[in-house]
């Protein structure tokens, strides 16, 4: 269950929780050469971690081009994540999104800018509410054409606003899907507080912020 307020210890608790992660299991992660996932029935993959996987997965969904978004775990060295075990911050894995989209309609370089532009670009170990290294930002690339678009965007974004982007620039090695009451939570359970409260505003935010890369039913 998330919560939309976390106490000062708490916090604390799972920054330390973070730097513990960078430990050789997790530094083989950040070194390893990328995984490029092939196209199937013409539809490629990207994958973000951005917070809360139920807003992330929300957001993508309302992109023009976006087949669907599946919310999982990636980015760690553990095997057969779970949200419990995930929550632990132990694992090295970030609640991250799995994007199937069509490259003739929506490219790699705009689903980075929906990243972006869907985030507060500058918290670290988290979003909104959730923190932890369970909720940091990642963004992974999957071949170097991918790397220089995220690195060139993240350097842009920095010189604008003048500030640290928090996003860590990942190769992408695995994604491991979420548990099944986890998938399209926030358009299940459009009443449950945590969706009221944070999911939604945040995609609102960003429907008002990108109103030309929504689906015609997004925009209502």
């Amino acid at each position: 269950m998330k919560y939309v307020m976390y106490s000062l210890g708490l916090c604390l608790l799972f920054s330390c929780h973070n730097q513990a992660q960078i430990n050789p299991k997790q530094q083989a992660v950040i070194n390893a050469e990328p995984v490029e996932v092939p196209l199937e029935n013409g539809k490629a993959r990207a994958y973000f971690a951005s917070g809360c996987f139920w807003c992330v997965e929300a957001i993508y969904e309302s992109v023009k081009g976006v087949e669907e978004a599946i919310s999982g775990y990636s980015g760690g060295f553990t095997e057969n994540p779970t949200y419990k075990l995930s929550n632990t911050g132990t694992t090295g894995h970030a609640e991250a999104v799995e994007v199937i989209y069509d490259p003739k309609v929506v490219s790699f370089s705009t689903l980075v800018d929906v990243y972006f532009g869907s985030q507060d670009p500058t918290q670290v170990n988290g979003q909104g509410p959730d923190r932890g290294s369970q909720y940091r930002s990642i963004i992974f690339y999957q071949n170097e054409e991918q790397k220089k678009i995220i690195e060139k965007k993240k350097a842009a974004l920095a010189q604008e606003l003048d500030a640290k982007i928090a996003a860590e620039v990942y190769p992408f090695q695995k994604f491991w899907k979420a548990e099944a009451y986890h998938q399209d939570f926030e358009k299940r359970n459009p009443n449950q507080s945590y969706v009221r409260a944070v999911s939604i505003p945040r995609l609102n935010r960003f429907k008002k912020k990108f109103p030309e890369l929504l689906k015609d039913e997004a925009k209502h």
